[in-house]
């Protein structure tokens, strides 16, 4: 199941058998709203926190799953699942709802595909028949937690990134339909000195560079393997940066479309989003959403997804540490694509 140094290449693929995706206004006001299944109209859903917002967000997305699946929250064997609170308090909570034995792991903006790979290990393995991954995210949580409370008008740079306020579940199961997963490669941290919160982007770039190249080591495979690579949340900053160091680094896209989960979900030049998305929920409802869609239509075959993740905190920031960023790699593939096995191609 290790091919080369840290990537799991899946005997037999785990299948996606189900998903959830429900977004706050401003994801429901941009070019991938019609992908989701529940937009809300306002930021508090009913809650009298921001913090129990996030929580509803990931319940529902949960429960959405469970229902596209046709199982109950019984026959899950194992959630995994994480987010940027303080002791991931969104998912630790939503998991008591959810009553299934929890792993929570945290990996910043890039959880989303650490918890998707950690619960195909655990599918592929056979140590578990269904496993959801999940995560979620708030605008208002994060910067109440991570710059300032939304209230208090604070201008940020054009760098700075707006988090998306949305959750995203998976349901993973041995067999069934949809979309499977034939590898993931964990990312190792990578840590340029870059000490400006506001500039997560250009923090995180060099940890989805080295994602890709060592996905594409391991497994032998070249970036015209896949129809899409899209990284998660470097944005308007960070993505032209990644695609210049794969450029010099010897790794050209070609006609492998190279995007970013930060770019697709808002239109950037029209919302007031700065350099584009951010959050543990950005790349988990792009891809949960939109682009498993697009898998499932025909329009693509086979997808790796590079999900980000800038893992500073306010005290780290605080006292002039530099961020240490990683990415983690998954690979999606329709199921009639000759991937059984998940050899390189």
């Amino acid at each position: 199941m290790l091919q080369g140094k840290r990537t799991w290449v899946f005997p037999k693929p785990p299948v996606i058998i189900a998903t959830g995706t429900v977004v706050g206004p401003d994801e429901g006001q941009g070019p991938l709203a019609s992908d989701f299944d529940l937009v809300h109209p306002d930021l508090e859903m009913g809650q009298p926190t921001w913090e129990k917002s996030e929580r509803l967000l990931l319940e529902q997305a949960t429960d959405i799953a469970l229902q596209h699946a046709n199982i109950t929250k019984d026959q899950l064997h194992f959630f995994v699942g994480g987010d940027l609170m303080n002791q991931i308090i969104s998912n630790s909570f939503a998991a008591r709802t959810l009553g299934a034995p929890y792993l929570g792991v945290f990996g910043a903006c890039s959880t989303s595909m650490e918890s998707l790979a950690v619960a195909s290990l655990i599918v592929g393995s056979g140590a578990g028949e269904y496993v959801m991954a999940g995560t979620c995210s708030h605008n208002s949580t994060a910067e109440k937690q991570f710059r300032y409370p939304t209230e208090y008008g604070s201008q940020k740079p054009p760098t700075a990134q707006y988090t998306v306020t949305g959750a995203g579940a998976a349901v993973v199961g041995r067999e069934g339909k949809g979309p499977i997963i034939t590898a993931a490669t964990i990312g190792k941290i990578m840590d340029l000195g870059i000490k400006d919160p506001f500039n997560m982007g250009a923090a995180m770039a060099p940890a989805a560079v080295d994602s890709i190249q060592g996905h594409l080591q391991d497994t032998g495979r070249e970036p015209g393997y896949y129809d899409m690579i899209v990284t998660g949340d470097l944005a308007s900053v960070g993505h032209p940066i990644a695609s210049e160091m794969l450029q010099r680094n010897g790794v050209p896209m070609g006609q492998t479309k190279f995007q970013d989960c930060a770019l697709m979900i808002y239109d950037v030049e029209n919302q007031k989003v700065q350099a584009g998305g951010s959050g543990c929920a950005c790349s988990a409802v792009v891809t949960y959403g939109h682009l498993l869609k697009r898998i499932q239509s025909g329009e693509l075959r086979r997808v790796l997804i590079v999900a980000t993740g800038s893992l500073h905190s306010p005290l780290s920031y605080q006292q002039g540490e530099s961020i240490p960023c990683v990415a983690h790699a998954v690979a999606i593939e329709a199921q009639n694509t000759d991937n059984q096995g998940g050899a390189a191609k």
